[in-house]
């Protein structure tokens, strides 16, 4: 800031206080009375004034980046990293790739040989060209891969590559990349190890920057409204960082505050990547199993929801009003007296991560416990809420030290219809009753199935699928595998990913890898099923109700009855009631 000495700037950020030991004997990092803080002292209009040029200056940094020199700089930047991806990614897959290649140059030679002489040569050339495709494809993935032997280890130095690379880039690419660190289904594991640490380990910036944010936004001084503050972040992530204070009133809490000018970054990342998949739509073959141009739309859709602090608050409330009657869930109180769209505080939680089993056996606190509490909540949120917490990675998930679940960060939050809970309903008794026909219709009646598509041409594909699948015992059942082959069958026939299934796909996943760390003989569809019954049978029974209710009053808008429907309904009643009793 103009007015401050190099002395004051250092204090602003780490000042010289004396540590106090703790109870363990080490040096808890102490808060700061936010009096002493030179910001606080800042009032003149001159010293004012100098704090919001500062914070002006710093934010047109970051517009900067996208004009000019710097802006094609960026735009060569950000295609040279998606294009070492999508190239690695490629090779790494290429068997399925060749397999594709050869099968359609097999078609268009069958095509040619009822066309002409010339047609058929064409083919041959086409061949030839293939042939070549395919000796540089060898050659290329010799080089990135290595050999089988060596295949793990250069795997793990690309996905190092990739996770600095996103860092580098900003806020924009580390989301991107929380995202695809879940996705098992399409990043070999090395990535997915290394793409979960952005969730955690993200650079944080300055303090003086969070600081004169902090004051513009809620229009006051530092101290006027927090106590004492912990001068080093306890959390930076991709969109804000995360600090502890305490209130005059004494409560202690998380201050979190966002990153200097990230409308703007994202802005400009978002037009970038625009660009980037309006190129890649000028090759079919890239864009075969995905809509880039589609998936940009929703992540600017999702991550502005995230960007609004405010937003997050009052998603915090929602669920919180949601779980009021559950004594063992816990969402921390939001003090809207010192929230806007930038700027979030919340009551602060001591917890210990629900994948810490050490320190959670140290409580006296069973994982297992923990692990079947996490799945009843995301069941009670999938089936009976229609609002879900998006993103359950173990950063957001703390058991408290009285056993209770403490959930918080709810700025990526999912929301299910009537219609879609009805639907997935549909296809929980379809699994139940292992009905491989029924669940090749649900998947159609989700809309899997790519628009324009026949029906009956792809539906005994994904009944010979679920077929091996429900054979299985249900607890043989892997919920990865189960993805890895609908992923196959995606590639290879007209699905697609529902957008409204994005973001059920990664809880469910996410969930899924906790409770394998949790509990090594953890099922998620063994451990689902008793609490999926229970939700569906309440949601099913109170929906059966209504309608006979109507029936019996001579209201015949309530719909028909389905009986067949109804007599499933009260087996399943009967077991569970039975089960229970045992």
């Amino acid at each position: 800031m103009k007015d401050l000495t190099k002395e004051q700037r250092l204090a602003v950020i780490e000042p010289a206080t004396p540590a106090r030991n703790g109870a363990n004997g080490k040096a808890p990092r102490p808060m700061v009375a936010t009096e002493e803080l030179p910001i606080s002292k800042y009032v003149t209009n001159d010293q004012i004034i100098a704090e919001e040029k500062f914070l002006a200056k710093k934010e047109s940094e970051v517009e900067r980046r996208y004009t000019g020199l710097r802006g094609w700089f960026r735009i060569v930047h950000v295609s040279a990293v998606i294009g070492k991806l999508a190239l690695y990614l490629y090779l790494d897959q290429y068997e399925m790739h060749r397999k594709a290649q050869l099968r359609h140059a097999r078609e268009r030679m069958k095509t040619a040989e009822r066309l002409t002489r010339a047609a058929v040569y064409g083919e041959k050339l086409y061949g030839i060209r293939l042939w070549f495709f395919h000796k540089t494809m060898l050659l290329l993935r010799r080089f990135f891969l290595g050999s089988e032997l060596n295949r793990e280890v250069n795997q793990e130095k690309q996905a190092v590559w990739l996770k600095e690379k996103l860092i580098e880039l900003g806020p924009t690419f580390i989301k991107i990349g929380q995202s695809m660190g879940t996705r098992a289904d399409l990043l070999p594991l090395p990535f997915v190890i290394a793409l979960g640490e952005l969730q955690d380990n993200v650079p944080p910036f300055d303090n003086e920057i969070a600081f004169a944010r902090i004051e513009k936004e809620l229009g006051l001084k530092i101290n006027e409204v927090y106590k004492e503050f912990e001068l080093k972040p306890v959390a930076a992530a991709s969109l804000g960082q995360v600090y502890r204070a305490r209130l005059h009133t004494g409560e202690e809490v998380a201050v979190k505050v966002q990153r200097p000018n990230l409308e703007a970054t994202i802005k400009g990342d978002l037009e970038i990547l625009r660009k980037v998949a309006d190129f890649a739509e000028r090759y079919p073959q890239l864009n075969e199993n995905a809509d880039w141009s589609g998936m940009l739309r929703e992540f600017n859709e999702t991550i502005h929801e995230e960007m609004d602090y405010a937003a997050e608050g009052q998603n915090a409330e929602r669920f919180r009003e949601n779980f009021k009657g559950w004594d063992n869930v816990h969402v921390p109180k939001i003090y809207w007296n010192a929230t806007t769209s930038k700027v979030l505080t919340m009551e602060y939680i001591h917890g210990t991560k629900v994948t810490d089993l050490e320190r959670l056996a140290a409580q006296q606190i069973a994982p297992e416990k923990v692990n079947r509490l996490l799945i009843r909540t995301y069941l009670k949120q999938l089936l009976e809420d229609g609002f879900f917490h998006a993103d359950p990675h173990p950063g957001n998930l703390l058991v408290m030290p009285d056993g209770r679940l403490a959930f918080f960060d709810f700025g990526m939050v999912g929301r299910i219809s009537p219609e879609l809970q009805s639907k997935m309903i549909d296809a929980f008794f379809h699994v139940v009753g292992k009905d491989p026909a029924g669940i090749a219709q649900d998947l159609i009646d989700l809309d899997f199935l790519k628009p324009g598509v026949d029906a009956s041409a792809v539906r005994p594909v994904v009944e010979k699928m679920f077929e091996f699948h429900l054979n299985l015992k249900l607890k043989d059942v892997n919920f990865k595998e189960l993805t890895y082959d609908l992923a196959d069958v995606m590639y290879d026939y007209p699905f697609r990913l529902p957008s409204n299934f994005t973001y059920i796909m990664r809880a469910l996943m996410t969930l899924e890898g906790i409770g394998i760390i949790t509990d090594p003989e953890f099922n998620f569809f063994e451990t689902a099923k008793p609490y999926a019954k229970e939700f569906m049978l309440k949601r099913e029974g109170r929906d059966f109700r209504k309608i006979f209710v109507d029936k019996l009053m001579g209201r015949e808008d309530g719909g028909k009855i389905d009986w067949d429907r109804t007599w499933k309904l009260a087996k399943m009643a009967v077991k569970t009631v039975l089960n229970t009793g045992k």
